[in-house]
């Protein structure tokens, strides 16, 4: 029996399993759901279904279907264009498309979605493959890691373990469930555990259309439903720190991962009163890898290890990781099984096993003195500042370093928006060294964000996006020691 339904069954048959609105689905009812929706997908002999809807409980039982009757599911993103959709439909040789609108019930799918068949060119990912995860690529067409459904079992199951002291009962979906952070971590784990998942729509929990963040919606969400556990992007967690109330309600864990978090970030959130804690993974790894949790914690680290994950440092300082590898990326060689994966991030682990994270090897910064600069450190000291949302630091062979800056409110008065920044920037280089310091800075005219183009799925800036879109406008740039308007070069 695969996963799904063996987590479905175990334990009370009555448990509440998915939350939506007034709609509550069993863990038996759902394992149900999951059945009828699977012998339709075979009964349709569909090899390969993508899938384009919001969070909700379709999305969910559809993908729990796929895994249970062996077929590929590739989740679609709302926010990619269409040239995406295309892309990715092309490279997976997709034969079924579900979406919403119609009445899926009439064949046994889902309330409110379609299925519509597709003429594709068969496409053969790796051997094990159960899901096609794409994240945003630099260069606009994204490029999809092939996950077999043992890996994925193994790192949903690992978080289970780790957070079974913590005792959460009801997780809250906040990510979009085709970003695979959300995915294992905030859908498989929570069911492996036994506890429930609710599942609102997306606008429901505060992201409004592309890319933009309401933290006032997620902090009803959170008042509505009384989760113990949400998952949360550093930019996110930010945003929620600088506009929740002493009084307001929060879960008990709060993960934040997906790009650099810092320390500051970490000691904003908790003293705001949110239980924030860092960890770390990536797509090629199945998700999770590292986390910290309440008894094991070391804000500015990414925490030790979990249970399914192996962890090294490279003879030249990079991290490698073992234990659920991806199968290989789809239409490249499969990988060799059991083989490290070297993940581009550069740290090392304290005699504790706790991980720190440096930055990305290949954005390492060589200043015009010679001096190596990580922007990942920069950034996650300009974003302990509470007017900082988001920063990427830049300035290769220049005399000073440069930064693109989007705030935690944007929707403030301009002056009122800048002088909050400057300020933000003066501080934050007084606790740096001088030869990572920022020169100028400039406010970005969009948030970093998937949609945008800007970022990963799950929030990890693309630097040569950012450069191409900011030096090619050649915005107004303020000097951080005098303020005054300049060119940003």
């Amino acid at each position: 029996m695969r996963p799904p339904l063996r987590w479905l069954r175990r334990g009370d048959p009555a448990r509440d399993a998915l939350l939506r609105g007034d709609t509550r689905l069993s863990a038996a009812q759902l394992a149900e759901a999951v059945e009828r929706a699977a012998d339709v997908l075979r009964a349709e002999d569909v090899r390969v279904i993508a899938t384009r809807l919001d969070n909700g409980l379709a999305w969910a039982i559809v993908d729990l279907a796929a895994w249970h009757a062996g077929i590929v599911h590739v989740p679609l993103p709302a926010f990619f264009t269409a040239s995406q959709v295309a892309h990715v439909l092309a490279a997976t040789g997709a034969d079924a498309l579900l979406e919403a609108g119609g009445d899926g019930t009439a064949g046994g799918l889902p309330a409110g979605t379609r299925l519509t068949r597709r003429a594709a060119t068969p496409v053969k990912p790796h051997d094990g493959t159960a899901k096609v995860s794409f994240t945003s690529g630099s260069t606009g067409q994204p490029r999809g890691a092939c996950l077999s459904g043992e890996a994925l079992a193994a790192v949903a199951e690992g978080i289970a373990t780790a957070l079974a002291p913590i005792g959460i009962r009801r997780h809250l979906a906040v990510l979009p469930l085709p970003v695979l952070l959300e995915n294992v971590a905030g859908l498989y784990a929570p069911l492996a555990a036994g506890a429930a998942v609710v599942l609102p729509a997306l606008a429901d929990v505060g992201l409004q259309g592309s890319s933009r963040f309401d933290p006032e919606a997620l902090q009803r969400a959170v008042h509505t439903w009384r989760p113990d556990s949400a998952i949360v992007l550093p930019q996110m967690l930010r945003a929620w720190a600088a506009q929740r109330r002493p009084d307001d309600p929060a879960p008990r864990f709060v993960a934040v991962g997906g790009a650099a978090v810092g320390a500051g970030t970490i000691a904003r959130a908790r003293a705001a009163g949110i239980p924030a804690y860092e960890g770390y993974g990536l797509t090629e790894g199945g998700s999770v890898q590292t986390l910290n949790l309440p008894g094991a914690d070391r804000p500015g680290s990414v925490g030790r290890a979990l249970p399914h994950a192996g962890v090294r440092v490279s003879s030249a300082g990079e991290i490698e990781v073992s234990g659920t590898p991806m199968l290989g990326y789809l239409g490249h060689p499969a990988l060799t099984p059991q083989a490290w994966w070297a993940t581009g991030d550069v740290g090392r682990i304290d005699p504790e096993g706790f991980i720190h994270l440096d930055g990305r090897r290949d954005a390492l910064i060589v200043t015009a003195f010679g001096r190596n600069v990580s922007p990942e450190w920069v950034e996650t000291v300009l974003q302990a500042q509470p007017a900082v949302g988001h920063a990427v630091v830049s300035g290769g062979r220049e005399p000073a370093l440069s930064a693109v800056l989007w705030p935690t409110c944007d929707d403030v008065p301009a002056h009122a928006r800048n002088a909050a920044l400057a300020a933000a920037v003066a501080a934050a280089n007084m606790t740096l060294p001088d030869y990572a310091r920022i020169g100028r800075w400039i406010v970005a005219d969009v948030p970093f964000a998937a949609a945008t183009g800007l970022a990963t799925t799950n929030g990890r800036p693309l630097r040569e996006a950012i450069a191409r879109r900011f030096h090619a406008a050649d915005p107004v740039a303020h000097d951080a020691g005098e303020h005054v308007d300049d060119r940003f070069r």
